[in-house]
């Protein structure tokens, strides 16, 4: 067993972890995040994706003992309980989800994407936002609400300045 402190969502924890413990692990099992889905285990389907250190990493991929001293940030960070952020609404609206097991991953993967289109003052084409969107697998939908949300969430973010 390892020490390690990982700061998630902005509450900080010192614990006990075996070096092979993943990620994903930890956050569902120490900080009860249920956000954090497992969808295959092997890192395909995208469902479990995290911000370390700012980044979308898989948190299935990653050993906890690797974080020792980073910041995590879930999908429970985005948005506040009712899920407010401007990419989680036009999923809403737009028909992003429908058994919304992969949402999360997807959430986590575009934030990022939608800021940066948002910091550039452009809305990106279709063929860009299924690049970005790429490590990422859903079931349900056929895309084609997460790409119209996507588009729907950079128009919002240049609308209101954000």
């Amino acid at each position: 067993m390892i020490d390690i402190t990982l700061e998630v969502n902005g509450v900080t924890k010192t614990l006990q972890v075996e070096p092979r413990r993943l990620l994903a692990d930890v956050l569902r099992e120490e900080f009860r995040l249920s956000g954090v889905h497992i969808g295959c285990a092997h890192g395909a389907c995208g469902c479990c994706t995290v911000h370390l250190d700012g980044t979308p990493r898989l948190s299935c991929l990653t050993f906890a003992a690797q974080c020792d001293g980073a910041s995590i940030r879930t999908v429970e960070s985005i948005g506040g309980p009712n899920a407010e952020h401007m990419l989680q609404q036009a999923f809403k609206s737009e028909h992003g989800l429908q058994c919304g097991y992969c949402t999360p991953g997807f959430i986590m993967t575009l934030v990022p994407f939608v800021e940066e289109m948002v910091g550039q003052k452009r809305i990106p084409d279709d063929a860009e936002i299924r690049e970005a969107m790429s490590g990422n697998i859903c079931r349900c939908t056929g895309y084609h609400g997460i790409v119209a949300a996507v588009r729907k969430a950079v128009g919002t973010g240049l609308e209101s300045g954000v």
